[in-house]
């Protein structure tokens, strides 16, 4: 079975669930405006569960460059299938927002925010101030991404590693925690995939009241947790595995 289909349909189904339920909370006419951050925090973890344990057997379930990246850098991983991996991630990151665009069509027609259009594609800041929006991707992606590497059991020194479907459950469990622990400044990219792949269909779509996607604050979701999953990668080699 081909790796790459896999992370195209697990990121796919990542961003369908995820970004399903910031629809679900932040459009008009929805039966959900009242989950608040709790709904979203537990809905992106039960999100981040059933993308890795559908891909994870196949694929690794990285769905996420700053994963590949974390354990190419750290030996885990062959760099060859890096740019493979990279572009089924924004590839299925599209697919799952066109998804959540079908499901919410009519609650998207009668939504005139437009920052609330766009929060269901990709994220922003609470406060904007670039560099401390980017230390807060740095800080969540490391904490992703040193967390993995040991779920996917990295203690193992010198032998490949990837995410198996029994470590769907801690991994969900540790993208829910980082929601409701660090997740308040900027929303938590901590994915470069899941920002860059729906910001791009919000670019495209026809919606309307969509305004502006936001591409000034792109870079940041994008290079942040592209920089805390390789600081991850070092700080694991360094400590001696």
């Amino acid at each position: 079975m081909n790796p790459y289909i896999f992370e195209f349909i697990g990121t796919a189904m990542l961003i369908l669930l995820g970004n399903g339920v910031v629809a679900n909370v932040v459009l008009k006419n929805t039966k959900g405006s009242n989950a608040g951050w709790t709904g979203i925090s537990l809905a992106w973890g039960i999100a981040v569960f059933c993308g890795v344990f559908i891909s994870a057997d196949v694929s690794g379930a990285h769905l996420n460059p700053a994963v590949t990246i974390g354990f190419a850098l750290a030996g885990k991983f062959s760099w060859t299938l890096v740019p493979g991996y990279f572009i089924s991630q924004v590839l299925g990151a599209m697919m799952g927002n066109l998804l959540v665009w079908l499901t919410y069509k009519k609650q998207y027609d009668n939504t005139t925010d437009p920052s609330a259009i766009l929060a269901t594609f990709s994220t922003s800041p609470a406060v904007r101030n670039p560099l401390w929006n980017f230390v807060t991707e740095v800080i969540g992606t490391f904490t992703l991404v040193f967390g993995v590497f040991f779920i996917a059991g990295g203690n193992f020194a010198n032998e490949p590693i990837s995410l198996g479907s029994l470590d769907a459950l801690p991994v969900a469990l540790l993208v829910m925690g980082i929601g409701f622990s660090l997740g308040g400044p900027t929303g938590y990219a901590i994915n470069p995939a899941r920002d860059l792949g729906p910001r791009i269909m919000h670019m495209l779509l026809p919606l309307k009241n969509k305004g502006k996607s936001d591409w000034e604050y792109a870079w940041i979701p994008i290079l942040g947790p592209l920089l805390g999953g390789s600081i991850a990668a070092f700080v694991f080699m360094g400590i001696g595995f």
